[in-house]
């Protein structure tokens, strides 16, 4: 699994990668300029992100920014809805306004911080993305 974690902390970028890489490939954007970026490249070369990890509150662009120019960047590739990057948002946001905003802009999922490894992990399970590697997970 190619995950991208979009996180200005440098704390919670550290526990995102710790957490996540036993599923695979790891990349980091520290603002939401740089994740487009990523996201773009990705794409062009026929090797998008399964997973992206994507702080709100970010300098430069803000989640809320970022998952409305991804979205939108799939709809322009006809990217299929069951084809598109799964996008969980990850903030201390936990206001109505910031989840409603992020579910319509089409996010995935909105885990507030602190993450723990379980909520991380049942998220993941739900989505149905690749087991961890090397890992047989009979759920």
């Amino acid at each position: 699994m190619k995950t991208l974690i979009v996180e200005d902390d440098p704390t919670s970028q550290l526990l995102l990668q710790e957490l996540l890489k036993i599923y695979g490939a790891c990349h980091t954007a520290v603002n939401g300029k740089e994740a487009v970026e990523a996201v773009r490249r990705a794409q062009e070369e026929n090797e998008p992100y399964e997973v992206i990890c994507l702080d709100v509150m970010m300098p430069e662009m803000d989640g809320q920014e970022v998952l409305k120019e991804i979205r939108r960047m799939e709809a322009e590739k006809g990217i299929a809805r069951a084809d598109r990057t799964k996008i969980i948002m990850t903030t201390a946001l936990t206001d109505r306004t910031n989840v409603l905003k992020a579910i319509q802009q089409q996010c995935d999922c909105y885990l507030t911080k602190p993450i723990s490894r379980e909520k991380l992990l049942h998220e993941l399970r739900h989505l149905k993305v690749n087991r961890p590697l090397g890992i047989w997970d009979p759920s």
